[in-house]
C-alpha cells in the first residue's frame, strides 16, 4: 500500500513483485530510475517486521 499510494513512482514501480517469507522481503521488477529503486527500498525497510531486504529491482532507462 505504501508503494501504491506514492504518486511520484512510475507505473512500472507500482507493479513490482514483492515476495515476503519470514520477514525476508525480495523485490523484483523494472523501475524507471536508481532514485525509484532507492525510494522503494526505503519504504519497504520502514515496514515493521522486515528482517532482511533482497533488492533485485532493475533500473530501466527509457529516456534517451
Amino acid at each position: 500500500q505504501v508503494i501504491m499510494s506514492d504518486s511520484a513512482l512510475s507505473a512500472n514501480a507500482k507493479n513490482i513483485k514483492i515476495i515476503s517469507t519470514k520477514g525476508v522481503v525480495t523485490l523484483r521488477g523494472p523501475v524507471a530510475s536508481l532514485e525509484e529503486k532507492d525510494t522503494i527500498a526505503r519504504k519497504v525497510n520502514d515496514v515493521q517486521g522486515i528482517v532482511e531486504l533482497d533488492n533485485q529491482l532493475e533500473v530501466t532507462y527509457t529516456n534517451y
